[in-house]
């Protein structure tokens, strides 16, 4: 998939185009790039998406949003989802305060956009003026498709803060994922026999519920832990799979984990062999979970 970051760089083509954050690429999300990759085959246009980032309401009301996905993560799933091109607009003050009619000539009529597809609740220019019928009025052929039975991204936040994986997997169509960069750890896992990668997350992606859960990363069963290690006295949030199976340095690479199944909280053992017993325990009950979707 072609990515550009500039209006410059993507050339006037016929097209149609999925716009929306697509935070998490949900089925919701892709209920709208099918959508938009059909009316492209009906009148052979490029299926493309125009996204943003960051998140509009980060800027608009000045708060964080917990992202299911990393830009990067975002555009591969986009791909996966038959997209030839990706415009991903910088959203600015500037630009939430952009007419809707100017924001419509701008990044939609600018690239030859002759369908548009989107949430039936898209809204976009100054505040939220802009909806799918000034589209149509504007002579494009607009295409609004309806919410998938209440799936959302705020949903789908609200289910992994209380660490409900198979339903938040439902409404993803896949499981959710931890998606970071391995880094240094106090390598307390190997002492005990479960050596893991210390994953750095990006400050803005949600954390699911601290617990210990069973998962996945390429082939590989994972047994992940979420929170303080209490039974260490320690403070700081810690994401620790240990790979089931694996042998090999992983310093410095990035892995995208799949969450299947919430295992238990995390406690504070009796003893050091109290805790390797329980590890064993989740060890096991990683190997028989089943992957959600």
């Amino acid at each position: 998939m072609r990515v550009e970051r500039s209006l410059d760089a993507l050339e006037r083509r016929p097209r149609a185009v999925a716009i929306g954050t697509f935070d998490g690429v949900h089925r919701g999300h892709r209920a709208v790039l099918d959508a938009a990759r059909s009316a492209a085959r009906e009148q052979e246009l490029v299926p493309t998406v125009v996204t943003f980032d960051p998140h509009p309401r980060s800027v608009v009301r000045g708060n964080q949003v917990e992202l299911l996905s990393t830009l990067e993560r975002r555009l591969e799933l986009l791909a996966d989802a038959g997209v030839e091109e990706t415009l991903v607009v910088e959203f600015t003050p500037e630009l939430s305060r952009l007419e809707p009619g100017d924001f419509a000539e701008t990044f939609l009529r600018a690239i030859g956009t002759r369908v548009v597809v989107a949430g039936e609740g898209f809204r976009f220019g100054r505040a939220r003026g802009g909806d799918l019928r000034l589209l149509q009025g504007l002579g494009l052929d607009v295409r609004p498709v309806a919410l998938a039975d209440g799936v959302s991204s705020s949903a789908i936040r609200a289910l992994l803060r209380r660490g409900e994986v198979a339903e938040a997997a439902a409404m993803l169509g896949r499981p959710p994922e931890l998606d970071g960069v391995v880094v240094a750890g106090d390598a307390r896992g190997g002492q005990l026999g479960y050596p893991t990668a210390n994953l750095n997350l990006d400050p803005d992606l949600l954390v699911p519920r601290f617990g210990i859960y069973a998962g996945a990363w390429r082939g590989h069963r994972a047994a992940v832990s979420i929170g303080v290690n209490p039974h260490y006295g320690g403070s700081e949030r810690r994401i620790e799979p240990f790979l089931l199976d694996f042998e090999g340095d992983l310093y410095g690479q990035r892995l995208v984990v799949e969450l299947w199944a919430y295992l238990r909280e995390e406690a504070v053992f009796a003893s050091e062999e109290a805790l390797v017993e329980q590890i064993g325990k989740d060890v096991y009950a990683t190997r028989a979970a089943v992957r959600p979707s």
